[in-house]
């Protein structure tokens, strides 16, 4: 018999190209249905979701794609800005992504006729992460193999630039903490940046590498996961620089990490692409073992929706969607 690929995906969303990256906004953009992008080899499609989990009225999924950016080269990253609003008159569709021409592109569109683009040159190598300033969106920053950590106003200026000791892999911006900024290196050390006066203020170590993935949590801003090698790995930064809790999860080697954005204790992980299948595992630190395990042919991307324990992955002409339990 053979076994379905998907495995109890919930939904999934056809598209017309390979899915590179997917994106959730993690904002709140003033309308019911979820924002979603996501990126193929050279455009970027932004839609609307809208799932049964949240509205009775839906039968499984309703997905809407408002609008197809063209973007003239694969897409590696996409970051939503706060500032992006579906309830205003007009909208204001606005995010930025990585492309493998080490620049950044930042997007605004009204969906209408109004669409403008920036690029942001100053990455010398392949750009890995990327976010907004997650209260006001007026600055970005992004991690480098260039080994650096660069923060940039919204006209391509560089406001701030930290100097890596090896590629910088995540970068992250919780909006409790907005003055700090975490980079995760692929050595194994991530830091949290002080934005007033640009210095180091801590470091978390995982004592392997390479470090692939870190993410620091919604809703816990003490708790930082990572994946580094084939383990996760869990800091809690008020008892040790050293992982509280650690653990083996993909044979191959783990991808990526997102915590959940609803509970602080649920998140997601993604082994490397294989030849096929790329495994994602759903974990909850209450149990000893994932809570869900999926596959997704050759799968890149992993995010969680904003108000429910549902996490995306992209594939093969594909988006697909897990929910798991709270």
């Amino acid at each position: 018999m053979k076994q379905d690929s998907t495995r109890n995906t919930a939904y999934t969303v056809d598209c017309e190209d390979y899915v590179h990256v997917v994106k959730f906004n993690p904002f709140d953009s003033g309308d019911a249905c979820s924002l979603i992008a996501y990126g193929g080899n050279n455009y970027v499609v932004v839609g609307t979701c809208r799932f049964q989990e949240e509205d009775a009225e839906v039968e499984g999924m309703q997905y809407k794609t408002l609008r197809t950016f063209h973007h003239g080269i694969r897409v590696d990253a996409i970051a939503w800005s706060p500032e992006t609003r579906l309830d205003a008159l007009p909208p204001q569709i606005r995010f930025c992504t990585a492309a493998s021409d080490r620049k950044l592109r930042l997007f605004t569109s009204d969906l209408q006729d109004n669409n403008e683009f920036k690029a942001f040159d100053g990455h010398s190598d392949y750009i890995n992460d990327l976010v907004f300033a997650p209260k006001e969106g007026q600055e970005v920053a992004s991690v480098s193999d260039d080994h650096t950590c660069r923060v940039w106003d919204l006209e391509g200026n560089e406001k701030a630039h930290f100097v890596l000791r090896s590629p910088g892999m995540s970068v992250c911006w919780h909006p409790e903490e907005a003055f700090k900024l975490m980079v995760a290196e692929k050595n194994g050390t991530i830091r949290f940046y002080d934005l007033i006066t640009q210095q180091a203020i801590l470091s978390l170590e995982c004592e392997q590498t390479p470090l692939m993935s870190a993410d620091w949590c919604l809703k816990n801003t003490l708790k930082i996961g990572a994946v580094a090698g084939s383990d996760w790995l869990i800091w809690d930064i008020t008892r040790s620089s050293y992982p509280q809790d650690k653990r083996p999860v993909h044979v191959d080697r783990a991808r990526l990490f997102r915590w959940s954005r609803v509970n602080e204790n649920l998140f997601a992980t993604t082994g490397y692409p294989g030849k096929t299948t790329t495994q994602l595992l759903v974990h909850h630190l209450g149990h000893p073992q994932p809570i869900l395990t999926g596959t997704a042919a050759v799968g890149s991307g992993l995010t969680w929706h904003r108000t429910l324990p549902l996490c995306a992955v992209g594939g093969d002409h594909k988006i697909f969607f897990w929910v798991t339990e709270m």
